[in-house]
């Protein structure tokens, strides 16, 4: 049985009354786990378990940790995370109370993943679970697209937020074989961790000199090749945002529709909200609320005081 559990597809009365268009949201926050995550790495870390791994070792900026956290303890595997500095203290303590052992190691996720790379090699029986690199990964992302393509109706539009690119691999997957291949998706990031859009502009990849922005959760300084590689095989639109855009996004969001969420997955909603002429004649728009864990109400509205200025 998958560890993942199937979602909602809502429609968005306030984001499609701002935007003037139809407007629906696949509630992937709403995953156990607190993010879209789960999908993929439950399945990898299932089959892991099938192949006889005992332990787990994510290097991660939170989210994929804490699904990691969560898919050892309900296969009853050892997990640990291995987090960069910039992790909130809320995604550390939510990783921890799951009784998994965080380590803190690094300014990015590039350093922490170093380390765990230097672990597995050393315990033959752990299962390095890379936290956006991985085609079964990918297949298990693929899972919401399924889902949402018997939820509603077929969108000119899917709006997703990019880090590593893992969600957009597996994404453009499912959109592939539901038939939405022509469909474009616009990559959504926030300015000091726009690692894609900086591919996309050179045409090859890009590793940036660091993460400067409060959306960690998108802290890849470089996207896994297979992203760049589909922005040449489907129609991508690159968008980046500024932190206090997606920040303001998440803030409208909770009194939208009372639900939580990170700026990196704000930065999404932020190309609804300001009506971005990069949505183009799109009259029908699927988002992708993929969720986080490393926030709080009060976090966000401190974040919003400092740098939205209210």
């Amino acid at each position: 049985m998958p560890l993942h559990r199937e979602t909602p597809l809502l429609e968005s009365v306030p984001l499609s009354a701002v935007s003037g268009r139809r407007v629906f949201l696949k509630m992937d926050n709403m995953q156990p786990a607190g993010s879209f995550k789960l999908r993929g790495i439950g399945r990898l870390c299932e089959e892991a378990a099938r192949e006889g791994a005992v332990r787990f070792l994510s290097p991660s900026g939170g989210n994929a940790g804490y699904a990691a956290a969560w898919a050892g303890r309900e296969l009853g595997l050892r997990v640990t995370v291995i987090v960069p500095v910039t992790t909130s203290e809320e995604a550390k303590r939510a990783i921890a109370s799951l009784g998994a052992e965080v380590i803190v190691s690094g300014a990015s996720w590039k350093e922490s993943n170093e380390l765990a790379l230097s672990m597995a090699a050393e315990d033959e029986r752990a299962k390095y679970v890379h936290a956006f690199d991985d085609p079964v990964m990918w297949n298990g992302h693929a899972t919401m697209i399924d889902e949402a393509a018997t939820q509603g109706p077929k969108p000119d539009l899917v709006v997703l937020s990019v880090g590593g690119g893992g969600l957009f691999c597996g994404v453009s997957a499912g959109m592939a074989r539901n038939g939405w291949g022509g469909v474009p998706i616009l990559a959504c990031e926030t300015e000091g961790a726009s690692s894609f859009a900086a591919s996309l502009a050179a045409g090859k990849l890009v590793e940036i000199d660091a993460i400067t922005s409060v959306a960690t959760s998108l802290g890849a300084r470089m996207v896994a090749p297979r992203a760049l590689e589909l922005s040449r095989e489907r129609p991508v639109v690159s968008y980046v945002a500024s932190d206090a855009s997606a920040v303001r996004a998440c803030s409208r969001f909770l009194d939208d529709h009372r639900v939580l969420v990170e700026p990196a997955c704000g930065v999404s909603l932020s190309a609804l909200y300001e009506n971005s002429p990069l949505l183009g004649d799109a009259k029908t728009v699927l988002v992708i609320v993929c969720g986080g864990i490393g926030v709080s109400a009060a976090k966000l509205r401190s974040m919003e005081e400092r740098l939205c200025g209210e």
